[in-house]
Formats: structure tokens, sequence, C-alpha cells
């Protein structure tokens, strides 16, 4: 049931957000990000259940059809858009809040020195451009907005926008 008001959700959150779309059902069916995250809804419930051949056997079938690759370990909260989505990677260990926008090439991953907890914390109305690289056990802050093709190696605080390697700036109000 909670599956079902999420992806309700999501479609909403999707018609307000995207003026391309013209019906929650043209949502339902053509939009891939949508479609990933059924996949990844089955698959995470399998991964608690501890049944990760299974979990990571229905992950792949997603990615197949999506191109959007979101391990079943990860947490993801309700309202994430994945815009357009070609080549999303999302680790393990990454958590997502609610209402997040991605947009596609953003990897969420780890920087191969870290174990246990090794991929990035998205807060809450986090906004990731275009082919950002966000790389290891850092936090991203609540309304945090990361440019096009930023690498984020270090904690972000709330309000603010990071481009660049790192450059995190201060947001105006």
């Amino acid at each position: 049931m909670k599956t079902v008001r999420n992806m309700i959700y999501n479609i909403n959150r999707t018609m307000e957000h995207d003026p391309a779309a013209h019906s929650k059902l043209e949502v339902l069916l053509l939009y891939p990000h949508i479609k990933a995250l059924l996949f990844y809804r089955l698959s995470h419930r399998l991964y608690r259940w501890h049944l990760f051949f299974l979990a990571r056997f229905f992950s792949n079938i997603g990615r197949f059809w999506t191109n959007i690759e979101i391990h079943p370990g990860a947490q993801i909260g309700k309202g994430l858009i994945i815009d357009h989505g070609t080549g999303v990677v999302i680790g393990e260990t990454a958590v997502i809040g609610d209402d997040c926008l991605i947009y596609h090439g953003v990897t969420l991953g780890g920087t191969g020195k870290e174990h246990c907890k090794r991929h990035p914390t998205l807060l809450n109305g986090v906004m990731c451009g275009t082919g950002a690289k966000i790389l290891g056990n850092v936090t991203i802050g609540n309304r945090v907005k990361v440019g096009a093709n930023a690498v984020v190696t270090c904690d972000v605080p709330d309000d603010h926008t990071v481009v660049g390697i790192n450059r995190i700036i201060k947001k105006t109000k």
C-alpha cells in the first residue's frame, strides 16, 4: 500500500514539475524514472528480506529497461524525479530524502576508500544537475543545488549551491 501511495505521489510530482507531461497515464507508462522506481521498490523489499540474488536480478532488469541503475540496498524517500534518467547510478548505501530531483548522468557513488557507509546522503529537496558526481560518505543538506558536472566529495550545508570541484557557494535569500 505504501508503494502505491509513493507511486501516486511521484506521478503527481512529475506532473507538477515537467511541463511536457500531458497526462498521468503518459507519466506512468512512458517516463523511465517511474519504471525504475517500481523495479527499485520491488528489489529493495527483496533486499530487506535478504533475498540478495533476486533483488539484484530485478534491479538488473530495471537497469536494462530504463538505463537507470539503482542498487536495491539504497534508501529512497518519496517524490524522487530522475529527469531523462539515462546514465544515473545510485549506489548501495546511498540515502535520498524526499522530493529530490536528479538529472541524467548523475552518480551517487563511492570513492573506493570507504567501508560500510560509502555512498552519499541527500537530504530533502536536493537538486543534482546533469553529470554531477557525488562521491563518498558525504551529506548534502536540505534544498542544496548541485551544479551540472560538479564533483562533490565533502559535506554541503543546507540551502547552498555547489559547483565545480567542491566549490560551495552560499545561497542568497
